[in-house]
């Protein structure tokens, strides 16, 4: 990082530790992997701003609604409004305030609004990429438990004969919102990624599934 770069890291980390609650899938770590995603895009774009994109890597969280929560759609655009407050107050440069703020409430799926900036694509780039791979899978059954889903369901784990519901069966996640994601990327080399990624969850399923179904259900 260079020396601005630098100067500013630490001090976006202590205010997102400050806002973190008590959901694993979206802590810290989870703050650190989305720059480092981000950094990886960033090599891509070298005209993007990467202090933009580093702060809204790290406080596109500062308001961090449950899944189930019904204004989980505004948790975007209420951590964009906290984030320029706390930004300003810390003489945050003011010709990039706004651009922070679009890259924070651009980022969230369901919050729906489209990144406009390439500081935002690589931000909702970034945070979208941690939800595939390893740790993606990670996040979505921990996510499937606090919410108290199921696994999968009992019988059908394949959704051959149901629709899908990601609410109560947490593998159905895979295909309802994640199998999107790669085609959803904002930018060329965030789809590289995002599909690689992919391949490793598909295998998992179809694992999973083999598994699942592996036991007779009678002696």
């Amino acid at each position: 990082m260079n020396s601005l770069l630098t100067g500013w890291h630490p001090r976006l980390v202590a205010l997102a530790a400050a806002a973190q609650g008590t959901d694993g899938a979206h802590d810290t770590n989870h703050l650190h992997r989305v720059w480092r995603n981000a950094s990886l895009l960033l090599d891509d774009y070298p005209e993007a701003d990467a202090l933009v994109v580093l702060a809204g890597c790290y406080l596109h969280d500062l308001v961090n609604l449950p899944k189930n929560d019904p204004e989980r759609h505004l948790a975007s655009r209420k951590a964009a409004l906290l984030a320029s407050r706390q930004l300003a107050a810390l003489d945050f440069p003011p010709n990039q305030l706004a651009a922070v703020a679009h890259a924070i409430e651009s980022h969230s799926f369901s919050a729906g609004i489209r990144p406009e900036t390439i500081e935002a694509k690589i931000v909702q780039d970034a945070d979208r990429l941690d939800a595939l791979g390893a740790v993606g899978l990670a996040r979505l059954f921990y996510t499937a438990g606090r919410m108290d889903s199921a696994l999968a369901h009992p019988d059908d784990p394949m959704a051959l004969q149901r629709d899908l519901n990601d609410k109560a069966y947490a593998l159905d996640h895979i295909d309802t919102k994640l199998a999107t994601l790669p085609g959803k990327m904002q930018t060329a080399a965030g789809r590289r990624l995002a599909e690689a990624r992919m391949q490793e969850l598909i295998a998992f399923r179809d694992n999973f599934i083999a598994e699942w179904a592996a036991s007779p259900s009678s002696p």
